[in-house]
């Protein structure tokens, strides 16, 4: 599915300002980066409450496409500018981890 249909569908906002044409095939949550790097699937969706910079390593040793901070959080100013470095779309979300998931879900993403 492709990214720009489950922003819409999904009520996120967009943070950074990357191509949003790209395809996701899955999704992953997670708050611990230990369990992200050895779980999290490629070319997948990553619902998080971390908004460090480190999160962006994470993403992309794994192939992660774009990251949802959830909770109505924001992410790092810092975050922000490598996020554009790195290609790494970000997002976020005013519903809670568990909501936007299901969001997700009813948008017709499947894994």
């Amino acid at each position: 599915m492709k990214l720009n249909d489950l922003i819409e569908k999904c009520g996120m906002r967009v943070i950074t300002s990357l191509p949003l044409d790209i395809e996701i095939s899955d999704a992953y949550i997670g708050d611990l980066l230990s369990d992200v790097m050895g779980n999290a699937p490629s070319n997948s969706i990553w619902l998080t409450v971390q908004s460090h910079v480190n999160i962006l390593a994470v993403a992309s040793i794994v192939g992660v496409r774009a990251i949802v901070l959830c909770n109505g959080l924001h992410f790092e100013e810092s975050t922000v500018r490598k996020a554009e470095e790195t290609g790494i779309v970000l997002l976020e979300s005013d519903y809670t981890t568990f909501d936007t998931a299901l969001k997700l879900i009813k948008s017709g993403l499947r894994g």
